[in-house]
């Protein structure tokens, strides 16, 4: 699914007024049939719907959904806020609609004596104030009107966006000034602000409504920003052919664990070998050796010269992939054997970095510049800021890893719950899958070991580590149906991976 920004779908808009023999008001007649329909799917003519209306096309579509859910038998309250004196002519046209209908209950506020409606617990606001095209934070009355809808114990459905938010960049937004919605109805697209963290208490749930806006004009605009879904793992995943063996799955190193933390190593090797990968190498301190040939047979297991620590990092083999961080720790030999690989490796094949090896890179951070170009690290926030500089938001972490990705030529996958992969050419794709339960120890691990295995069997660094991100968010989906939410372990990940895999092909 295609994410586009605010001017890119006015764009999209104009294109199918002009060329498909729709008119704006029939667009705001779509919007406000989907979003009514929405509305009856989930509540009863008995519940009392209290909409609140603005001067511009969100406040259309509240005015027509206002006089469909009337015409249902919904009790409804309708109020309009003409403050400037001054609509759209598509409001314009359904205010005149709304008033030919006898008793609507309907208040146009025109100045500065408005008295709310009581908001109890169970009423339903409906926020069609402002939507994405909103240029300003909200001020003056509109800012005591969300207030008061916010200090309410009122179910808040928001048309678009929720009002006060913009659908891209919100820097200077205060949450005070920010409609909080229990429900989201986007109109055609998901926005941007909808896959970052710091809005998640604004948005509520979201779901995207589909008012036929020009598939072809859809098809054809660029973009930078995609939500990844089952449908496009799918068409990345390459299916088996009978005739194959191992050595057509590559060969892949994963670098990984120390004394205290071989459940690392264990983790990213049962992912990697679930995911597909035709040989894997584990390079583990000596103390792992048991460990490692007892819960993961199927790896062959390369000992470092050191009984507890990784401290030689040798490629005695032309691997497919190599992959290096889950659970090695920071000791200083560590730190020493990792950035003499990273300066030597002459390969130029990208490189896998997660976890404890991006630490070491944190205390020594000119090793961002020996990067084989799309080379893919994955860090979570923390891990973020230890290499780039503390950050007090999710959408300055973004815009940095965007500008970050773009300097050092290399992909950046930002873990969170809409896992973000950020590429150099400014692209970023937003992961669909997964769930709560994945906030776990070693979910990590598992994902690099996936993305590793794909490496490996020869998908480019972008589409290993998109869909690396989707399969172990999947195979989360799957752990999660078995033992809840609260009960996933990293393990029920990893063992999960080839039947999310198998679930995504068919």
């Amino acid at each position: 699914m295609k994410i586009f920004t605010n001017e890119q779908i006015r764009s999209i808009d104009r294109y199918t007024i002009e060329n498909e023999g729709v008119t704006s008001l029939e667009l705001v007649e779509r919007a406000a049939t989907a979003i009514a329909c929405e509305l009856i799917s989930r509540w009863r003519p008995s519940h009392r719907i209290c909409i609140f209306a603005g001067p511009g096309n969100n406040g259309a579509d509240a005015l027509a959904v206002g006089r469909m859910l009337i015409e249902q038998g919904y009790n409804v309250e309708i109020f309009l806020f003409n403050i400037f004196g001054k609509l759209s002519d598509e409001c314009a046209y359904n205010r005149k609609r709304l008033l030919e209908i006898d008793n609507a209950d309907f208040t146009e506020v025109v100045g500065g004596n408005f008295q709310p409606p009581d908001l109890s617990s169970d009423v339903v606001v409906l926020d069609g104030l402002f939507g994405s095209g909103l240029r300003e934070p909200l001020t003056g009355g509109f800012q005591s009107l969300v207030s008061y809808i916010n200090g309410s114990e009122a179910y808040v459905v928001s048309i678009d966006v929720p009002s006060g938010l913009f659908g891209e960049w919100n820097e200077n937004v205060l949450s005070r000034n920010v409609v909080h919605a229990d429900l989201t109805l986007a109109i055609q697209f998901p926005r941007l602000a909808f896959f970052i963290v710091d809005n998640a208490e604004f948005i509520g749930e979201w779901k995207v409504l589909d008012i036929e806006l020009s598939q072809q004009e859809i098809k054809s605009s660029p973009y930078d920003y995609f939500l990844v879904e089952k449908s496009d793992a799918r068409n990345m995943l390459r299916p088996r052919g009978l005739f194959t063996s191992k050595a057509d799955f590559g060969n892949a190193l994963l670098v990984a664990g120390s004394y205290g933390m071989m459940g690392a190593a264990v983790m990213g090797a049962r992912a990697a070998l679930r995911s597909g990968v035709g040989k894997l190498t584990v390079h583990s301190p000596r103390c792992g050796y048991n460990i490692l040939q007892a819960s993961v047979p199927e790896a062959l297991f390369q000992a470092d010269h050191h009984d507890i620590a990784i401290t030689d990092i040798t490629l005695k083999h032309d691997y497919n992939a190599v992959a290096i961080g889950p659970g090695i720790g920071t000791h200083d030999v560590t730190k020493k054997a990792l950035e003499s690989f990273i300066i030597s490796h002459s390969s130029g094949k990208p490189l896998l970095l997660d976890a404890d090896a991006l630490n070491c890179i944190s205390q020594r951070r000119h090793l961002l510049d020996a990067l084989p170009p799309l080379s893919i690290i994955t860090p979570h926030a923390g891990e973020f800021d230890r290499l780039f500089g503390e950050h007090n938001t999710a959408e300055e972490r973004l815009k940095t890893a965007i500008e970050q990705s773009a300097y050092y030529q290399i992909i950046i996958l930002l873990k969170g719950r809409y896992t973000a992969v950020v590429r150099p050419d400014g692209k970023i794709y937003f992961n669909s899958s997964g769930n709560p339960g994945l906030a776990t120890p070693g979910s990590g691990d598992v994902l690099t070991g996936i993305i590793a295995s794909f490496m490996a069997q020869g998908y480019i660094p972008a589409v290993a580590a998109t869909l690396g991100a989707f399969v172990h968010g999947y195979a989360g989906d799957i752990a999660a149906e078995r033992h809840g939410r609260y009960g996933v372990l990293a393990s029920d990940v990893a063992e999960c991976t080839g039947r999310a895999i198998r679930d995504i092909m068919q």
